[in-house]
């Protein structure tokens, strides 16, 4: 028998992840599984309830404040307990971004008395984070974000975004024309763009600027008296920059057409000497664990927490971030029992801090 077959399951935890990972929560659509984490903590007589967004509140000690994203990406992945021989394994969408790291905060906030929310809108715009930044009148005294990271892994760092819309337009006219058209004024800017942060490709991508169009749309108006160009782009910021940085880095390179800059998140990257990143170090090795520090290439809530609050601060759950999105979304059970009993010893260590 393996040691994950052999090691007593955390049920209570289980069932709760089990639950959630069954009722679909896409962004905009989070209702009845936040009214489901409602539920569990009422169960263990912890006030809880939905704010103005939909984020699911239920304070306590402001020692620490454990707090995931209730929403995921569409996608129909049946839900389903897998056996194998190292251990059951539970597959479904949100399973490992981010039911797994919200459920373990769950249980471990009940099980602590730390304080949580389980945030809405991360996955499109960040709503319930920044809605609770703005709402809360203090900071707490340290911040446990949930995203997966592997239950050894503590996540220290993310790139920031900065996203906006090219708009380009031009008289309409012959192609013979050597006049450059709004569509080829939107190639020339994003080439120059793109080719202002090129990096070799051993430079790591944590460290790099990387520039992506997201959506383009070009072609000779209705009227057809002129040719228009818009693309949605998308610039991630390494901490070494600002967004304000990269904005004005990019408008340089304007010579026709405007962009209306309408995203931006903050780069950050928590030292790893933080109360924070010591507690979950010590209670890794205690769960019989090698620590890994991690830099994560996208952006998560923890940029947003970063920007508005001084107080330490990681991103923590279990599951393989490379299963994020992905068609095949599942999370090993037991990876998922040890980091619901790393994040109760590294919260119980912050608390008595």
């Amino acid at each position: 028998m393996s040691e994950a077959a052999s090691r007593e399951a955390d049920t209570e935890a289980r069932d709760l992840l089990e639950a959630v990972v069954r009722i679909p929560s896409v962004s905009r659509n989070e209702g009845e599984a936040a009214e489901r984490l409602v539920e569990f903590f009422e169960a263990h007589d912890r006030e809880a309830w939905l704010d103005e967004v939909g984020n699911v509140r239920a304070p306590a000690d402001d020692g620490v404040l454990l707090t995931s994203h209730i929403d995921t990406v569409p996608g129909d992945i049946p839900v389903r307990v897998e056996e194998t021989d190292e251990g059951d394994v539970l597959w479904g969408r949100g399973s490992v971004d981010a039911k797994g790291p919200l459920c373990a905060m769950a249980v471990a906030a009940v099980r602590t008395g730390a304080s949580f929310v389980g945030v809405v809108g991360e996955e499109v715009d960040s709503k319930g984070a920044r809605y609770l930044v703005e709402d809360r009148d203090t900071a707490p005294d340290a911040v446990i974000n949930g995203e997966p990271s592997g239950w050894e892994g503590i996540t220290l760092g993310y790139r920031g975004l900065l996203a906006g819309t090219y708009v380009a337009t031009s008289e309409s006219g012959h192609s013979s024309r050597p006049e450059n058209n709004a569509i080829q004024d939107a190639i020339d800017w994003w080439t120059a763009v793109d080719d202002e942060f090129a990096t070799d490709e051993w430079h790591p991508v944590f460290e790099r600027v990387t520039c992506k169009p997201v959506d383009f749309k070009g072609g000779t108006s209705t009227d057809g008296l002129s040719v228009e160009a818009t693309m949605n782009v998308q610039l991630r910021v390494p901490p070494e920059y600002s967004t304000d940085e990269i904005r004005e880095i990019a408008d340089g390179f304007l010579e026709n057409g405007t962009v209306n800059w309408d995203d931006k998140v903050e780069p950050v990257m928590q030292s790893p000497r933080t109360s924070a990143a010591r507690a979950f170090r010590a209670a890794i090795r205690q769960a019989g664990g090698d620590p890994t520090l991690l830099r994560k290439t996208g952006t998560s809530d923890m940029n947003v927490y970063a920007k508005a609050w001084d107080c330490p601060m990681v991103t923590y759950g279990p599951g393989d971030s490379d299963l994020d999105h992905a068609p095949n979304e599942h999370l090993p059970l037991d990876e998922y029992d040890r980091a619901v009993a790393v994040l109760e010893t590294a919260t119980e260590r912050l608390l008595e801090d």
